[in-house]
């Protein structure tokens, strides 16, 4: 009995952490430039792909060491479309109203999956994990996935360096000036626009990040991108849209109401995730935190 809550309580744990990774970059560049990026799904999901063509380029079995690298190098690369992006077309958007930003986002997210399948192609592919997370952890009478393992470790270390960075540097202090009064931000002499960028950059270089970490969790394919992303607006909105730590302990609760509720009640899965999101919202409409914190 013990074991079953545990394992129950690891699944949403896992799913939890999956879904903030994919959340911290959007609710970082809503929090800034307060900009709902609904494209933010399809650079997850280039993310991923560029992880599985990499790791295949790779000779032998990939080590734990090396898919963590190639996870980086395509956070970089995705943060360097993240820039041609923000000069592209976030910076045309910063003037209008928010319904535009919502359709060339969701544009965007369009591009991004025709993208995959031109260079991809429609199928499915699979990227199995590294050497080292492919098997799992015996506790008793627990079975413990380890690359399950991996991704509850990979949401809490990205949760405390973002944390870190928006509260213990001069960087991240200025980035929240920023957010809350750009207007007051700018007359200091603070440059707002290299302020903006560097969260657009940011953002993407996560839902990136995000990509290659979870690529091997799931069967790669072009409308992968919205896998993630209506649980990744749940857990931002139910935190307070632009808080990254509401986010975090967001995904947390819904993680877990969703893992017990679909074990006790298996006819409806994943119902209540939409049903806890709808009662705390009634409950605190402005979500758990508020403001870039």
């Amino acid at each position: 009995m013990v074991g079953d809550f545990l394992l129950v309580g690891l699944n949403g744990m896992t799913w939890a952490m999956a879904v903030f990774l994919v959340a911290a970059g959007l609710t970082l560049i809503f929090g800034i430039l307060h900009i709902l990026n609904f494209s933010h799904g399809g650079f997850v999901m280039i993310g991923a792909y560029l992880t599985y063509t990499l790791i295949n380029q790779t000779s032998g079995p990939t080590g734990i060491f090396v898919f963590l690298a190639v996870a980086v190098l395509c956070a970089a690369v995705v943060g360097v479309l993240g820039y041609v992006i923000d000069r592209t077309v976030f910076e045309r958007l910063k003037a209008v109203d928010d319904s535009y930003s919502l359709i060339a986002t969701y544009a965007m997210l369009i591009l991004c999956e025709g993208g995959v399948k031109l260079v991809w192609g429609p199928d499915f592919i699979a990227l199995p994990p590294p050497a080292g997370l492919d098997g799992a952890l015996l506790l008793g009478d627990l079975f413990i996935p380890s690359y399950s393992l991996f991704v509850i470790l990979s949401g809490i270390v990205v949760f405390l360096v973002l944390d870190f960075w928006i509260h213990r540097t001069r960087s991240g202090k200025v980035m929240q000036s920023v957010a809350l009064d750009p207007w007051m931000a700018n007359v200091l002499g603070i440059n707002i626009n290299a302020m903006f960028t560097t969260a657009v950059v940011a953002g993407f270089a996560l839902a990136g990040l995000a990509g290659g970490l979870l690529a091997p969790n799931q069967s790669l394919s072009p409308g992968l991108g919205g896998t993630y992303i209506i649980q990744a607006f749940g857990v931002i909105i139910v935190g307070g849209i632009g808080n990254v730590r509401g986010a975090f302990i967001a995904a947390l609760v819904l993680g877990m109401i969703d893992a017990f509720g679909t074990v006790y009640v298996p006819e409806y899965p994943g119902i209540f995730f939409y049903i806890a999101v709808a009662g705390i919202l009634m409950y605190r409409p402005q979500g758990l935190l508020s403001g870039i914190r």
